[in-house]
């Protein structure tokens, strides 16, 4: 059984507070089972956008994990983020947006599975 969103946001939220990365919730889902975007702001106008994986990517003997995949390899503009993020919202009004801010680059998305 795959942990509700809420309590995957708020693990994930504390796993990068640990680690010194500022996050927050832009936008609260459905507590159950909404989908979650993760938007790393990179402090210099750039950003790169984590969506859910594929259902294809999923391995059939752990499908309680949450797998992301950057939209992108390399960082795009903001701006071109948020219009991602708005069109994703009109698509699935029950998803969350969690939005980390790290010039690094660090997000720890291969760590918070589960």
């Amino acid at each position: 059984m795959r942990l509700k969103s809420s309590i995957w946001v708020a693990a994930y939220l504390r796993r990068c507070q640990t680690e010194g990365i500022f996050g927050a919730v832009r936008r609260r889902g459905a507590e159950e089972a909404g989908a979650v975007f993760v938007k790393l702001a990179l402090l210099d106008g750039n950003a790169m956008l984590y969506t859910p994986a594929p259902q294809t990517v999923y391995d059939d003997s752990r499908p309680v994990e949450r797998i992301f995949a950057p939209v992108s390899r390399e960082p795009v503009a903001e701006l071109a983020v948020e219009e991602r993020l708005a069109k994703e919202i009109r698509f699935d009004p029950d998803a969350w947006i969690v939005e980390i801010e790290d010039r690094a680059g660090r997000h720890f998305l291969d760590l918070a599975r589960t």
